[in-house]
């Protein structure tokens, strides 16, 4: 006889900040959401209010902290405090795009660590585990005191990328920093790698500086964490162009796209930009007018494979090898 899972039927639930993606997860499990009925007072502060009963039961919340990021930590924060107050025996926190991410460590005297803090309240608010996809830095597991399984789009960008260049790439990383991500994708290619050495004078600008790699008449695929404003790239795309590079592709797994991103990568010497689902794409799921060379991948069956895992007990670092 099968045992019975100690915490209990497994339920998700969905905040508001992606619902399609956690309607793509929920049919990957072959389940329907629980109903979350998401409101605001007059004043603008939200109310949430769960449609059905989560006593015992091993929940799972959907809620990427994307754009308006701080409204949907809000939501998060209220959600999770709901469900712990409502007896549920398990509360997982499944996070797509982990906001304030990129404030993982102090880079100057009097900065905040925010990822740390967004850390600290999302235990607080009743979290006992966290699933997330391709975070910032890896450290930023470590600012939890409980379990965190730390996803990876590493195998679903690098499918794209055979499927469409097959071995015949170069993979580009776009700053020192982010060597180890492209090297995951590079080995899984069995392909040379580059870098990236730029600058950056702001938070939100960087300048390149050299190009470490022989990239002339190649194929280069630039992979990164996350697109924000575009000006990273654009200004990869342009130098490796210089270099004599034949094409240029970017594969990333979180699609930020703030203002004008969309306009600039649209203008920017590059042939392809391949982004996840963990972040809804600004004009809708399926509008590409701004952005016609712009394909959006699924992250649901990786989270949906998690979440089960999870649920059951078994091991989550299978999805890696």
């Amino acid at each position: 006889m099968t045992e019975s899972n100690p915490y209990g039927d497994l339920m998700l639930l969905s905040g508001s900040a992606n619902h399609e993606l956690s309607e793509r997860i929920a049919r990957e499990i072959d389940m329907n959401l629980a109903e979350v009925d998401i409101t605001r007072f007059a004043d603008g502060e939200y109310d949430v209010k769960i449609g059905e009963s989560v006593r015992g039961h091993d929940v799972f919340l959907i809620q990427p902290t994307c754009h308006p990021v701080s409204d949907n930590l809000i939501q998060l924060f209220i959600i999770l405090d709901a469900l712990r107050r409502a007896s549920a025996s398990r509360i997982t926190a499944v996070i797509p795009y982990y906001g304030y991410q990129r404030k993982e460590k102090k880079t100057q005297p009097r900065d905040p660590i925010s990822a740390k803090l967004m850390a600290n309240i999302i235990e607080l608010a009743g979290a006992n585990r966290v699933i997330c996809v391709d975070l910032h830095a890896e450290a930023i597991q470590g600012f939890f005191d409980i379990p965190v399984d730390a996803l990876t789009t590493t195998k679903i960008l690098a499918r794209r990328v055979r499927e469409r260049h097959g071995h015949e790439v170069i993979i580009i990383s776009p700053d020192t920093g982010g060597t180890q991500r492209a090297r995951r994708v590079a080995n899984l290619l069995d392909a040379p790698m580059a870098v990236i050495d730029k600058r950056r004078p702001s938070d939100d600008s960087a300048e390149v500086v050299n190009v470490i790699g022989d990239v002339a008449g190649k194929r280069c695929v630039i992979v990164d964490d996350l697109i924000s404003t575009g000006g990273t790239l654009t200004g990869a795309a342009v130098a490796l162009r210089a270099k004599g590079a034949a094409t240029v592709d970017v594969v990333a797994t979180h699609g930020v796209f703030t203002e004008g991103a969309l306009r600039r990568l649209h203008e920017a010497p590059i042939d392809e930009i391949c982004v996840t689902d963990t972040i809804p794409f600004p004009s809708g799921p399926r509008s590409f007018d701004d952005a016609p060379r712009l394909r959006i991948l699924s992250v649901a069956p990786l989270i949906a494979e998690a979440i089960v895992r999870v649920h059951e007990g078994r091991s989550v670092s299978e999805l890696f090898r």
